[in-house]
């Protein structure tokens, strides 16, 4: 089969690779049809983690089962299915308790598993023709009937709409508050789209990438530009000096200050200034444990200069961590089929496979309206 392949930063490439085959009685094999390239994929393909040569990536999937296990129940062949980007057994505590993104034994030694991405198992990813799915009857998601025709609403239902949607309930969002996300990448605008859906009263999305600030205003919330003027203090005057009532972040340990230098720091400070106090704060931007590469000594193991001292005094809260995508995504696929939220409009490219190359390198350029890319293998 043809499959995106990791040989080293900025070194991918669309190979032949041997065919994901079914290689346990709880798996099935799914000709993927729709896969999308995740802002955390550039985190690999810029070399920013310890990926090993050779892995397929792609954990965004969608796809028609063309084979079942012997001990497949619920899962047919012939069904459309879009699978969380985080592996789960679905018998583990954590599993059970619904914290599926922190399954204790897809990835032994580790909380946590997921389709081709660095330190999360041995799994391949689906930016490739076929993929195993493992503990099948547990991890996908069947679609309705409209699944072709809304294909790239329901693909986001892989990770970046359930990951905006739980950097609100991380948040606290509950109608008429007003938020403040840090962040229109893919998974920024799916919180500002969540926070509206849950009915907030005010949605700021703050960014500097006017494409991506548009795209904010489109789906209904205000764009500000930290560009034009510390965004902090134009959140405070939005808010009649009060801050927002609760906030997102969904950038990451990548961020960069207004000197355009990296500061993995600045958003969740300034979250903590922009948030009023009592207010809630959810970070699903991705954090590591440890960069290496970063230029920073405290960034390289993995850590920051917090304002815990403001964050205490004002009695906020912080809720983080990647999304448990089962606790949201038959209910946010019920929204999709009924017309009630259509995530699909911020796609801004459909690829083949064979330009997935192409792809990684414009949308890691952050080259003006690539906003969110979904390959066709």
């Amino acid at each position: 089969m043809r499959a995106l392949v990791y040989h080293g930063p900025k070194d991918v490439s669309v190979d032949d690779v041997p065919d994901a085959t079914i290689e346990k009685p709880t798996d099935v094999l799914v000709r993927v049809t729709s896969t999308n390239i995740c802002g955390s994929d550039l985190h690999m393909y810029e070399g920013r983690t310890d990926v090993e040569q050779g892995k397929v990536l792609g954990h965004e999937n969608m796809g028609e089962v063309i084979e079942i296990g012997s001990a497949v129940d619920k899962v047919k062949v012939g069904d459309h299915v879009v699978l969380p980007f985080n592996i789960g057994c679905g018998f583990c505590k954590n599993c059970e308790s619904g914290r599926t993104g922190f399954c204790l034994t897809a990835n032994p030694g580790n909380a946590g598993a997921a389709y081709g991405y660095a330190d999360m198992g041995p799994y391949s990813g689906g930016q490739a023709e076929l993929l195993r799915v493992p503990w099948a009857d547990w991890n996908a998601l069947v679609l309705p009937e409209d699944a072709t025709e809304k294909q790239l609403d329901y693909v986001m239902l892989s990770d970046i709409l359930p990951t905006g949607w739980h950097g609100t309930v991380l948040a606290g969002v509950v109608p008429g508050d007003s938020v403040v996300v840090y962040g229109a990448g893919p998974v920024g605008l799916m919180a500002a789209l969540s926070a509206r859906v849950k009915g907030a009263d005010q949605v700021f999305v703050i960014d500097r990438q006017p494409d991506r600030l548009a795209l904010a205003e489109k789906l209904g919330a205000t764009p500000v530009d930290d560009s034009k003027g510390d965004a902090v203090d134009q959140i405070m005057e939005a808010t009649r000096g009060e801050g927002a009532d609760r906030g997102v972040e969904a950038v990451g340990y990548q961020a960069h200050g207004p000197s355009g230098e990296e500061e993995p720091g600045t958003t969740i400070n300034s979250l903590v200034a922009a948030v009023r106090p009592t207010g809630g704060i959810g970070v699903v931007g991705v954090f590591v444990p440890e960069d290496p590469t970063a230029k920073d000594e405290l960034a390289q193991q993995g850590r920051f200069a917090f304002d815990f001292g403001t964050f205490f005094f004002k009695g906020q809260s912080m809720g983080t961590g990647q999304a448990n995508v089962k606790q949201y995504n038959r209910a946010l696929r019920n929204l999709i089929h009924r017309g009630l939220i259509n995530p699909g409009q911020i796609v801004s490219q459909e690829l083949s496979l064979e330009q997935a190359v192409e792809g990684y390198k414009n949308f890691d350029d952050r080259l003006d309206g690539w906003t969110k890319v979904v390959l066709h293998p």
